[in-house]
This record gives C-alpha cells, sequence and structure tokens, in this order.
C-alpha cells in the first residue's frame, strides 16, 4: 500500500511539474538596448548627448541580465541606440561603429544564449555601411542589422540606399528599423512636445511609407524589416495611402506599389503599452505570426517595464480572439525570424 501510494504520488508531482511547464510562458525581446560607454564618449566628443532631446540612459550587461531574470527574458536581441554615431568625418565614423560592433559581438559572445545583437553602420556613407554589414555578417556572425530611419536626412527608401538594400538582401538579413530625430525638424514643437511623444511614431511611419512608396521591400524580399512601437501609425496611414494612391499614379505622381509583396516583409515589435484593441489594430495590416514583443530596455523604469510585460501576458491569456496567439506572440515569432529566418 505505501508503494502504490508513492508512486501515486510521484504521478502526480510529475504531472504538476509538467503543467508547470507546459504553462511557463517563455519570451524573446528583440526591442532592447545596449548603450557602451565608448558610443556615450563619442557623442560627448560631438556635443551631440542630446540630440534626441533627452539624456541616454545607464546601460549595465549584469543589470540587463538581471531584468531578463527578474521578467523571465529567454533572451534579449541588443542594438544601438538614437543618434547615429555620424558627425561629419566619414573614416571616423566608420571607426567609431566597428568598435562598437566589435564590442558588442563580445557581450553576445559571453552569453549566447541571452544575447543577440544587431550591428549598426555608418550610414549615410553607404559604401562603408556595404563593408560594415559584410564585416557583420561574415566575421562577427551578427544576428541582423540596425538602421536609422534617418541618417541626417538619408531616410529609409531613399534610392541611395538601394545598393546597400541589395547587400543586406544578399545575406537574407533582419533589419530594425529605429526611430531618430527627424530631419528636418521643428525646432519650437520639440522643445514644446518632445520626439517620444509624437514625432518618433510619426518619423517611423514617414520612413516605411517611402519604403512601401518606392517597393523597397518588394524589390529586396529576403530582408526582414522589424517595425518598431506597435507599428506607430502605420495601421492608420496605410488605409489612407491605398485610398489615395489611384488618384496620386493616375497624376503620374507615384509608381506602382505592390502591396502584398511590400507588406509581408514587415514584423511589429510592441514596445510601449500594447493594449488588445493596440495589437487588433496592428492585425488589420499584418498576421499575428508578424508581432512581436519588445521592451525598449533601458528607456523606461524597471518597474514600468515589469508592469508592461505582466499586463501584455494577463490581456493576452484573458482576451479569446488573442489568447491561441499569446506564445507566437511572446516567443515562437521572434525564433523563427532570428533562428529559422522565417
Amino acid at each position: 500500500m505505501f508503494f502504490k501510494i508513492k508512486n501515486n504520488l510521484c504521478l502526480v508531482m510529475t504531472f504538476f511539474l509538467m503543467m508547470q511547464t507546459a504553462s511557463a510562458q517563455g519570451v524573446v525581446d528583440v526591442h532592447s538596448h545596449i548603450i557602451l560607454p565608448q558610443y556615450l564618449s563619442f557623442l560627448k566628443e560631438n556635443h551631440a548627448e542630446f540630440q534626441e532631446t533627452f539624456p541616454l540612459p545607464q546601460w549595465n550587461m549584469d543589470e540587463h541580465l538581471q531584468f531578463m531574470t527578474d521578467l523571465g527574458i529567454d533572451y534579449s536581441v541588443l542594438s544601438l541606440p538614437a543618434p547615429q554615431p555620424y558627425f561629419g568625418d566619414k573614416e571616423k565614423s566608420a571607426d567609431v561603429v566597428r568598435n562598437l560592433n566589435n564590442l558588442s559581438a563580445k557581450v553576445r559572445d559571453l552569453h549566447s544564449d541571452k544575447f543577440k545583437f544587431l550591428a549598426t553602420l555608418p550610414l549615410p556613407d553607404v559604401q562603408a555601411s556595404i563593408q560594415e554589414a559584410k564585416y557583420a555578417f561574415e566575421v562577427l556572425h551578427a544576428d541582423g542589422i540596425k538602421l536609422a530611419t534617418n541618417s541626417y536626412g538619408q531616410y529609409l527608401g531613399n534610392e541611395a540606399l538601394d545598393e546597400l538594400m541589395s547587400v543586406l538582401n544578399d545575406y537574407n538579413a533582419v533589419v530594425f528599423i529605429h526611430l531618430h530625430r527627424p530631419e528636418p525638424y521643428n525646432e519650437n514643437i520639440i522643445q514644446t512636445t518632445p520626439l517620444a511623444m509624437y514625432e518618433y511614431p510619426a518619423e517611423t511611419t514617414r520612413a516605411v511609407v517611402n519604403m512601401i512608396a518606392r517597393n523597397v521591400p518588394a524589390k529586396y524580399p529576403n530582408i526582414k524589416f522589424i517595425v518598431p512601437h506597435c507599428g506607430s501609425f502605420l495601421p492608420l496611414a496605410i488605409p489612407r495611402m491605398k485610398a489615395i494612391f489611384p488618384a496620386m499614379k493616375s497624376k503620374g505622381l507615384m509608381q506602382d506599389i505592390d502591396w502584398e509583396k511590400n507588406l509581408a516583409a514587415f514584423y511589429y515589435d510592441l514596445a510601449g503599452v500594447p493594449t488588445p484593441a493596440l495589437i487588433k489594430t496592428m492585425l488589420t495590416i499584418t498576421t499575428p505570426k508578424h508581432i512581436l514583443y519588445g521592451s525598449d530596455y533601458p528607456y523606461q523604469p524597471l518597474k514600468v517595464l515589469k508592469n508592461n510585460l505582466d499586463n501584455l501576458r494577463q490581456s493576452l491569456k484573458k482576451d479569446q480572439e488573442l489568447a491561441p496567439f499569446a506564445d507566437a506572440i511572446l516567443y515562437q515569432n521572434a525564433v523563427n525570424l532570428f533562428e529559422k529566418g522565417e
């Protein structure tokens, strides 16, 4: 009898552990930043530490790892934030970017089970950026590329970037689009309304719309683009763009647009405060397989980031329409993108 009870207890405990494991939801963070001392020093040398109208937060590898442990994040994808490390001296910028990529790769290699990294390119210098992209993929084995929405006025979608896009297409690159200060910008407006409140979402939308108008994703179908912050204004902008397009085309003001191929190239991270209503709005322009979790670490207090993720987990679980996609959004979509190229 004792052995029978003992065996039954073991079965119950095994079942409990299996259920606990099955219910444990993994998380991949595709939008987190590495802010190295060398990057901060270069910005200060060029009086650019406040170029984005607010100070950059501090970053520490051990603190980032602890943050991930506390929130149950399996691994994070590291990328350089704004501003772009370029101040007119092409050679200096290329050297600084190479050093930052080497250092970022070392951080990734120290904790290869916890970090992936996206290489930075010394734009607006296209030729130097092509060489850096090749180095990043072939030598550093970068997990992708981070591109600014614009590099001092050179916007994504600009014809000058076509050669670079062709190279990234050859590498089947994952490209994370990150917002930067618009160029040009209205000094009076951003003094009243900080970039993060309005201009950043508008800037992201501006860059992606420019890419679509030139069919950049359709021309380079091997590139997967990640759009930050819940797609910014794109769920509103794309239907409007489609509505206006026929009139613009009939007047010879726009070329043909392959909507299906262009939109299929975009993935969207949930950095910010993603509610079920907002996610469903995003689903008007994409599919659940193209939505990814992002924290924007370390740009918000840890308590805020934890609350955001806790709320996201709970809201996905409770929403009948979104619940079937919870694991995909928080974990599997990112794994498929970065590890399988899907």
